[in-house]
């Protein structure tokens, strides 16, 4: 299953999806349905827990963001946008507080698809029973995606990691919303298109800073590319082909800007110093 697959199936995308994959897998497709259903409790679970905490996490440079920005007032009076990036936060917050959380497809990703559905879905008041099935396309989003190239900062940079979630959210948002199977993989090859040749330089290599405020940004980078789909417009580059490009450039990107801590934001005297301090403890 590729994202042209999903371009050219029928409408709703998710059930050709599902079908598709109870067929490779032999699993039942009441058991996949139950699987995303616990999957957004337990999404929810954190960014309830995220939101309600401003504990620090391990090394103490965050813990407190999603609380803080849930609590502030409403500046912009902009109330999706808002609830999103908190949503999203909160939910990496938790991941660096070692708390439990669903790995969207990574824990360094893991809030985009909760802070952009569920956000989306509370700002419009509907339940998560209506999750279910965009659940099941951002799965299956993010195989095809896996399929053609790795999703690891490791391997490929954030880009790989914060681009899948993006997708993924992305196609998940534009099926919530009514999207066709053809929306929906443009939604999502837009995201993944705009976040190429994003590295990966986590301060002193644990996943909170930029990770945390970076999931609150293509999370709502997430709802814009369903924004984009919605109103009819389409990537120029085809689904899959923007895959091979991501592909491509992630294994140009240099070792030091792949998770090692050793460029960017890792390598500033600040970060350094982070690095220094919890090697000290």
């Amino acid at each position: 299953m590729t994202l042209d697959d999903i371009l050219n199936a029928p409408t709703p995308a998710s059930s050709w999806v599902l079908e598709r994959d109870c067929t490779e897998s032999g699993l039942n497709p009441d058991a996949v349905r139950q699987t995303m259903r616990s999957r957004i409790a337990e999404m929810r679970s954190s960014i309830e827990r995220g939101l309600s905490s401003d504990a620090p996490s391990i090394t103490g440079m965050v813990g407190w963001n999603a609380k803080g920005l849930h609590d502030a007032p409403d500046v912009l009076n902009a109330p999706l946008l808002k609830r999103v990036q908190a949503y999203a936060m909160a939910v990496n917050e938790e991941n660096a507080r070692m708390g439990r959380i669903v790995a969207a497809p990574t824990a360094g990703s893991a809030g985009t698809i909760p802070g952009a559905l569920l956000g989306v879905a509370d700002h419009l008041g509907l339940s998560d029973d209506d999750l279910v099935m965009p659940m099941v396309l951002a799965a299956g989003v993010g195989q095809a995606i896996s399929r053609q190239m790795f999703i690891s900062g490791a391997a490929g940079g954030c880009q790989a990691e914060i681009g899948s979630s993006a997708a993924m959210a992305a196609a998940a948002v534009t099926e919530l919303l009514g999207g066709s199977a053809r929306a929906c993989a443009h939604a999502a090859a837009m995201a993944l298109m705009n976040t190429i040749g994003l590295v990966c330089d986590p301060v002193g290599g644990y996943v909170e800073v930029p990770c945390v405020s970076r999931n609150a940004f293509f999370a709502v980078h997430a709802v814009s590319s369903a924004q984009l789909a919605l109103s009819g417009l389409e990537s120029f580059i085809p689904p899959d082909e923007i895959i091979t490009a991501t592909a491509q450039v992630g294994r140009m990107i240099p070792l030091e800007l792949r998770e090692t801590a050793e460029g960017g934001l890792a390598q500033t005297p600040t970060g350094l110093a982070v690095t220094e301090r919890m090697a000290g403890k």
